[in-house]
């Protein structure tokens, strides 16, 4: 029996994708064909989990099960987001960006932050991005969270509610956020938030910025996360002033400590303003320490080189294609959602690789960009079953109509379907009328 490819099937039913399109990158490597973008495959569904993966799957007298004809459609596994801030996410409402700049962004989220932040207030906006992020097919989220006193006593508490509420949906991670001239302002501080963390399971991270106490400020930090068995999270360099070389300390930090954890570098903007042999001494130290980078392409842009009345020179990317070619693990994610950072967005991981195709030039060959947005920060999260499409893993997936790269990035797809455990989900968005509330006049 065939059905149209938009239509559901029944709770509990078993499912065969027939003839569908799957980017050989999202494939693990028994099943991915050598020097393809892609491949078309069919894909079974049973009891919640990828049963089977084949060119061909011949359907067995008296099988009970929905054949979907995908006629080249897409499928993606349901995908990864590995630089957030729900705690941030949706305040501009009340607390829009003055000028749209760095600085703007940083005074308004502090005013915001200290007039505002409740658990109630956290609390329901995480909720509120985590239903956006569901509907758009995200499987994995990390969040950094503000994380100065008092507001880490509110936001760990309520991420942790957050992660259990949502235990099964959406598996969350949390990192902390501080400027790292905080361990120069109150000694104790990084004891209490390493147990904090620690006791949360989360990840140690700061925002890194040339001060001269880097050097000890990062020695103390790489300490304290391999005493703790915790991986690192930077914020890096988000500047466009070639001057900021955290990234370069960083990466000898690791290297003098022999940190083994994970460790990923986000934003590292001021890389693309720097000479050649600089970027590439920095380049060389980050491969040899193993650290991962995440870009977050429509933020940096949205901040990046913004002048009243003059128009922005560079995007404000990281180099991402040069550290690629050195064999450094890179990724793309959302990073700020409707705040003073960037007041667009919905933690829709489709719409940020269709923008970094085209900001970054993802493409011609696409090749294996696409992991970009699933294993490859699955596996910088220490989740390496997220990400791909594999035989024994659960069937969470992202159907599209789309069956090339150039049919998929033309258009916003919102007419994909979300699969999780082999069933169709509501994929119905959040009203913003919802958090009005939280905002006062509207």
């Amino acid at each position: 029996m065939s059905i149209d490819r938009t239509d559901k099937w029944r709770a509990g039913q078993s499912v065969l994708l027939r003839d569908a399109t799957v980017p050989t990158c999202m494939l693990d490597d028994e099943t991915a064909p050598n020097n393809q973008d892609y491949c078309r495959l069919d894909i079974l569904l049973r009891g919640g989990l990828i049963e089977r993966i084949a060119a061909e799957i011949n359907l067995q007298e008296g099988d009970d099960l929905c054949v979907v004809d995908m006629d080249g459609g897409m499928v993606w596994p349901t995908l990864v987001d590995m630089h957030t801030h729900l705690d941030k996410g949706h305040i501009w409402p009340r607390k829009p960006n003055p000028d749209g700049t760095f600085d703007g962004a940083l005074t308004a989220v502090g005013e915001d932050r200290g007039e505002n932040w409740t658990a109630e207030d956290v609390r329901a906006r995480m909720d509120f991005s985590l239903r956006c992020a569901f509907a758009h097919g995200t499987g994995a989220i990390r969040t950094h969270l503000d994380s100065i006193p008092p507001q880490d006593s509110i936001s760990w508490p309520v991420f942790e509610e957050m992660r259990q509420a949502w235990a099964g949906r959406i598996e969350l991670q949390a990192a902390a956020l501080f400027g790292i001239d905080m361990l120069q302002r109150d000694e104790t501080f990084l004891k209490q938030i390493v147990e904090r963390i620690a006791e949360t399971g989360g990840v140690l991270g700061a925002v890194t910025y040339m001060i001269p106490e880097l050097d000890q400020n990062l020695d103390e930090i790489f300490q304290a996360a391999i005493d703790t068995g915790l991986d690192l999270d930077f914020h890096v360099d988000e500047t466009a002033d070639p001057s900021a070389r955290s990234l370069h300390h960083i990466a000898q930090a690791a290297l003098r400590n022999g940190f083994e954890g994970k460790l990923v570098c986000g934003h590292c903007c001021s890389l693309a303003r720097q000479e050649e042999e600089e970027t590439n001494a920095t380049l060389d130290l980050v491969a040899k320490a193993g650290i991962g980078i995440v870009s977050l392409p429509l933020c940096n842009m949205y901040l990046q080189d913004r002048v009243s009345g003059r128009t922005p020179r560079w995007r404000g990317v990281t180099l991402l294609h040069e550290m690629k070619q050195r064999g450094i693990e890179v990724a793309v994610a959302s990073d700020n959602t409707r705040d003073p950072f960037y007041a667009y967005g919905d933690l829709d991981l489709v719409e940020v690789f269709r923008e970094a195709t085209r900001i970054i030039h993802l493409d011609h060959p696409i090749g294996n960009w696409p992991a970009s947005i699933a294993s490859t920060p699955g596996r910088m999260m220490s989740i390496p079953g997220r990400g791909w499409i594999k035989e024994g893993n659960p069937a969470d997936l992202i159907l599209f109509g789309a069956r090339t790269w150039a049919e998929l990035l033309s258009r916003p797809q919102s007419d994909r379907k979300v699969v999780r455990a082999g069933e169709q989900i509501d994929q119905t968005l959040p009203d913003y009328r919802e958090l009005d509330y939280l905002m006062g006049a509207v």
